[in-house]
């Protein structure tokens, strides 16, 4: 193929692959927690990594790795002391995180607004060889996360008072998901951009969810979508000249439509059978297997 002659591409691919895995694996966990929007805070505040790399003369996205890290740790602290001004303190937290990176940028030497753009809704004829490799080493790590803890953090997600009572430490768990957000926010900012990552983190699972109530399902099939709709939005990207992050965005938000006309029907057929009213398959609850699903509306 034409596409694999270039160095570059080949990068672009290998990245895109990396984060079509990467955002649905954790974003299943952020989806049952109800912080569907956390990929997006984080975002904001690694904006001011990249801008203190850029000013440091240091890797934007090792720097923006550290931010955000540091961010999610904030935030997760933020949501246990925070009480009724935690939103606030959130608020302040991510729009700084994006005015600081602004800042930090246009004061770096050479600081552009093209340099900006790439980073908020991704380049592919930027991602370098430093890139790869710090985006493999990193996606190393969410993997390792979310499939050797997923117990543990399936757990923690679906309750956190009964896993607190089985002995689990479901503060360093909220932490460790936290933080593998962030570091995953940081994986996907050269292919998707800060601005469109978190919807590549939700989007796949809620498609996933049309098909199966089954939490080891939905997470295969959330991640086969994921990787589908990065390497087709970049491999169109390539061929018709258009941003790699809306493309990819807009494929996502497709395949959920797509998904959920086809459920439908079927949801309706299910529910008729087993006398109850027809619900919409989002408004479930996944569960380790198929009959442990309850409704969203039901949980303990």
């Amino acid at each position: 193929m034409e596409i694999l002659n270039y160095a570059f591409m080949q990068r672009a691919l290998l990245a895109a692959v990396l984060v079509g895995i990467t955002a649905p694996a954790i974003g299943i966990y952020l989806v049952q927690r109800r912080q569907a929007l956390m990929g997006d805070g984080i975002g904001h505040v690694a904006m001011t990594g990249v801008g203190l790399g850029f000013l440091l003369s240091w890797s934007p996205v090792w720097m923006a790795t550290l931010v955000s890290v540091l961010g999610a740790v904030l935030m997760e602290l933020i949501r246990w002391y925070g009480r009724t001004r935690g939103d606030i303190a959130l608020a302040m937290l991510f729009y700084g995180g994006m005015a600081g990176g602004v800042m930090f940028i246009n004061l770096s030497p050479g600081g552009s607004n093209a340099n900006l753009t790439s980073y908020l809704f991704g380049s592919l004829s930027t991602v370098s060889e430093s890139d790869v490799t710090a985006i493999c080493l990193l996606a190393a790590f969410v993997v390792l996360v979310t499939l050797g803890l997923r117990r543990q953090l399936f757990a923690v997600s679906q309750d956190e008072e009964f896993a607190r009572v089985t002995g689990l430490p479901v503060r360093a768990l909220n932490l460790l998901t936290a933080v593998t957000a962030a570091v995953t926010v940081t994986v996907a900012m050269r292919v998707v951009g800060l601005l469109l990552v978190s919807a590549l983190m939700v989007v796949p699972v809620a498609a996933a969810q049309q098909l199966s109530r089954s939490f080891a399902a939905t997470f295969a099939i959330a991640v086969a979508i994921g990787v589908a709709v990065t390497l087709g939005g970049t491999v169109t990207s390539y061929y018709q000249d258009v941003p790699p992050g809306a493309t990819i965005v807009l494929l996502t938000i497709a395949a959920f439509m797509l998904l959920t006309a086809l459920a439908t029907p079927l949801a309706r057929r299910r529910a008729k059978a087993a006398g109850r009213p027809a619900g919409d398959p989002a408004e479930c609850v996944l569960a380790e297997s198929p009959e442990q699903a309850v409704p969203a509306g039901r949980r303990p």
